[in-house]
């Protein structure tokens, strides 16, 4: 893997959510993904690494993982990011509308295979619909940032307003299950560890090993299957 990558993975807030810093260990610019909780650690992460965060990356727009009202918490987010440090703020066009607080001309509206450079590193986005209508992932050197669309051993909720768990399925089996076997997955919460590779997962994931749209959808339809 490329040495002059730095990357960190962060479990931050009461959810056990992964933020991600991603970026040049050379320019030491950098993106965050799903930056939500703890905003001032964030920041003071960034600051002791020496890194410059550049680009704000969203999985999707859930609160816990944007910010905003949820189970009685109001939670920090990106918008509160923006007004520390001057970044841009990828999110997929499809979700797009639901990120308030931001002007037009912080977003960049994303679609899948689009390509962002932070810092001289390039980091492409995978549209991986089925949680919510705009999920992505995020792939670089080798490694996979997954958000809520990928859990080890496990997957993301479609029993949610705008899940899809038909999308979910070929997001699943197709979308991602495409990607290398050594690729490394790093999800977007800790619901069964840090970290794992494509590999295990396609051997070892139920939700990755059904035979057919027709028996995942016996399973998913309407299932609560994890946390949010």
């Amino acid at each position: 893997m490329d040495e002059q990558l730095y990357f960190k993975q962060l479990e931050i807030g009461p959810m056990q959510n992964y933020v991600y810093l991603i970026g040049s260990a050379e320019t030491r610019k950098a993106a965050v993904v799903d930056a939500a909780w703890q905003i001032d650690t964030i920041l003071r992460i960034a600051a002791q690494d020496d890194v410059e965060i550049t680009h704000a990356l969203i999985t999707h727009t859930h609160p816990d993982h944007v910010g905003g009202h949820f189970a009685g918490v109001d939670i920090e987010g990106v918008a509160e990011l923006l007004g520390k440090c001057k970044a841009k703020v990828v999110v997929h066009k499809a979700e797009a509308e639901f990120l308030k607080g931001l002007a037009p001309s912080d977003l960049i509206k994303a679609e899948s295979g689009d390509k962002i450079d932070v810092g001289g590193v390039e980091i492409q986005l995978l549209h991986t619909p089925g949680h919510t209508p705009g999920s992505q992932c995020f792939l670089v050197d080798g490694r996979l940032v997954s958000g809520d669309t990928l859990f080890i051993n496990s997957c993301g909720r479609t029993d949610l307003p705008g899940s899809d768990p038909s999308e979910m399925y070929y997001s699943l089996t197709q979308r991602l299950g495409a990607l290398p076997d050594d690729t490394v997955l790093l999800p977007g919460h800790n619901y069964g560890g840090a970290s794992s590779t494509l590999g295990e997962q396609k051997r070892q994931n139920p939700f990755m090993r059904f035979a057919s749209l027709g028996d995942f959808l016996r399973v998913m339809g309407g299932t609560r299957v994890v946390m949010p």
